[in-house]
């Protein structure tokens, strides 16, 4: 009978992005994978799936039903490991493995994608994220955490029985990476795009926290000097508020409002610099992936973009409110093809030394093999 492990988190879509490598990982070492999550797609590398009504906000009564769901999942299915992500993943899944892992018929582990209580947050995070998790953490057999400031912060105030650092969800170095000039041109031609032109490109969801209208106050200032300049912006969500604000900035003629791309490979590489405008962040796989194409950056401050930016060495983090700074940055990366290529070659460096889908999956595999070495030793019958 092979041994089963179980992948929560919010929405299906999480592990459609960042988790297939290990899913896939699991499957070759004989394991059955289960996934329990809202959503419809169709995932590679799943035995079974389960459709659970998970609610991002934590004041959704449908949250009630899906820890009902998934306490009966859990309890029918007797996982050997349960790996939870996002928020409300992790609350739901951990509250509802309790028993099981109790009985020792389960290890949770948790990966924080980014604390919402963090230095600088709001105090209303800290009053309401920090004793949940803090709780349950008690009640966790790893915590992972994906950048330093959270490593650090889980190390002095949480009590999972074991707290690891992971270099992020990790970039496929083979499919990310530059184009030469004239593949670079050519691609820019195939997708509508003028050869000589300036673009600037950030692919993240539209909501209040990714700031999107930063960029588009800074992008009037740019093109009053630079009316080259076209922004890119791919991601899902509705960006109604964002397009409104570009038409009175009268500089709707200047963005692209991709949606949802399945083709980030192909649009970044044709591209010159990426731009992030987060107000939080754990470590973000957007700028990892441009930092694969080579592509200098300009983002805001946060712990994720400042612990992938090096001021001067790859890029630039600016502050959150103040779109002349991200301007003034943009527009210097402009004006010096010379920077440009320096930071974009510093980036992939850092890419390809530290946060690689090769590393991390490495690095990832590295803690759940301890649990798949303890399985030789523990009866699979249910007492």
């Amino acid at each position: 009978m092979p041994r089963k492990i179980l992948f929560c988190a919010t929405v299906d879509y999480h592990f459609q992005a960042f988790h297939l490598p290990q899913m896939k990982w699991f499957q070759e070492q004989g394991w059955e994978v289960h996934v329990a999550a809202s959503g419809n797609i169709d995932l590679e590398y799943t035995d079974k799936k389960f459709t659970i009504p998970i609610a991002r906000s934590p004041f959704k009564f449908s949250n009630i039903q899906a820890y009902k769901d998934l306490k009966q999942i859990i309890d029918d299915n007797h996982y050997s490991m349960i790996h939870c992500h996002t928020p409300l993943g992790g609350v739901i899944t951990r509250l509802a493995a309790f028993g099981s892992r109790k009985r020792r018929v389960s290890h949770v582990l948790y990966t924080a994608h980014g604390f919402h209580f963090c230095h600088g947050s709001p105090i209303s995070n800290w009053l309401l994220y920090y004793p949940v998790e803090r709780f349950l953490s008690g009640y966790t057999d790893t915590l992972i955490t994906i950048n330093e400031e959270d490593h650090l912060l889980a190390t002095k105030r949480l009590l999972a029985k074991e707290i690891k650092h992971v270099h992020g969800v990790g970039v496929n170095t083979s499919k990310f990476k530059a184009l030469n000039q004239k593949e670079k041109k050519e691609g820019r031609k195939s997708l509508g795009y003028s050869p000589d032109g300036f673009l600037l490109f950030y692919g993240a969801e539209f909501n209040k926290n990714k700031n999107q209208q930063l960029l588009l106050k800074a992008m009037a200032i740019i093109i009053v000097k630079r009316p080259n300049t076209r922004l890119l912006l791919a991601g899902p969500g509705s960006y109604q508020s964002c397009d409104k604000l570009a038409k009175s900035l009268e500089i709707d003629n200047y963005i692209d409002f991709l949606g949802m791309r399945n083709d980030i490979d192909t649009l970044l590489p044709i591209c010159d610099v990426a731009v992030g405008s987060s107000l939080r962040e754990g470590l973000p796989v957007n700028i990892m992936e441009a930092m694969a194409c080579q592509l200098p950056v300009v983002a805001t401050e946060n712990r994720g973009h400042s612990e992938l930016i090096r001021n001067d060495h790859n890029g630039w983090t600016v502050k959150q409110d103040d779109p002349m700074e991200f301007a003034e940055m943009i527009i210097q990366l402009m004006d010096n093809e010379g920077l440009r290529i320096k930071f974009g070659k510093a980036g992939r460096e850092m890419i390809e030394e530290k946060y690689s889908l090769t590393r991390v999956l490495q690095e990832q595999t590295n803690i759940y093999s301890k649990y798949m070495e303890e399985e030789g030793a523990i009866s699979w019958a249910v007492q």
